[in-house]
């Protein structure tokens, strides 16, 4: 395995003292752990630094059914945390479908634990602009935390190395042409693999419909009425991803997304 020195470490060696310089003193850290390749390097570095540490994997429903069967099977250890309050399928007929900048689910189903404690994810910043520009470690002001990204500066080269050098089991889902993983309706899925999703994931998309159907029903001043004749053809801009809303390209319904969005796709 090929290990670039960075400041006279191995981009592992680096990793692990990174995770030993901020360990919190008294409930160790809270490893945000999505089942994802990224998120695996570092829960074995995690281990092999030998800091103390619990893993959590925030349910959302709407991930890949293989990505769940592979935490179940390879990391028992994982908790799996449920939202407290909405879910996905009771949370689309009161907010709608979210889109890139209404991202309502992102906090109810990811963003609600951890809170007031220092937490470890799997963040890189070749992933994306915006990722780059939250550096290696970072506060989140609502619910207190502080966030910690050990492989920060690792390339996707480099993570695959680790994983196929260590012999850890991954998901399926890489070897089939996957890069990256997420939830399976996310708005920032392009328009091909959006279709690419609903051919593999059709039953998800079908409950999807129906609950963006009671939002339509429902009825809403600033809703996606104003904008579309009917729920189909809402619908069908919605798989399309033909973002922000028809008309004023600064104006989407609800309000902005502002509980530390994660604004790359998956």
């Amino acid at each position: 395995m090929s290990q670039p020195v960075l400041m006279g470490l191995t981009h592992i060696e680096r990793t692990i003292e990174i995770i030993r310089e901020f360990e919190p003193p008294d409930e160790g850290y809270y490893l945000a752990f999505s089942g994802g390749k990224d998120s695996q390097v570092l829960y074995e570095l995690t281990k092999w630094s030998g800091v103390r540490f619990d893993a959590h994997y925030n349910v959302t429903g709407i991930d890949p059914p293989e990505l769940v069967h592979h935490i179940r099977r390879h990391y028992p250890e994982v908790a799996f945390d449920h939202p407290p309050r909405e879910n996905w399928w009771t949370g689309i007929p009161v907010h709608g479908l979210p889109g890139k900048r209404t991202r309502w689910c992102c906090e109810v189903l990811k963003e609600h634990g951890g809170a007031y404690r220092v937490i470890l994810t799997g963040i890189r910043a070749e992933e994306s602009y915006a990722r780059r520009g939250r550096g290696m470690v970072h506060a989140c002001q609502r619910q207190g935390k502080h966030m910690v990204n050990p492989i920060f500066f690792w390339t996707e080269t480099q993570v695959w190395e680790f994983i196929r050098g260590e012999g850890l089991p991954y998901c399926e889902l890489y070897d089939q042409g996957y890069r990256r993983l997420g939830c399976v309706v996310c708005p920032f899925w392009s328009p091909e693999n959006t279709q690419r999703n609903l051919v593999r994931w059709p039953r998800i998309f079908a409950a999807t419909k129906k609950q963006a159907r009671k939002h339509w029903e429902r009825g809403n001043p600033k809703g996606p009425q104003t904008r579309f004749a009917t729920f189909d053809d809402w619908w069908q801009w919605w798989l399309a991803r033909r973002l922000p809303w028809p008309g004023r390209l600064d104006e989407e319904p609800d309000q902005l997304n502002l509980f530390c969005p994660d604004e790359e796709a998956p």
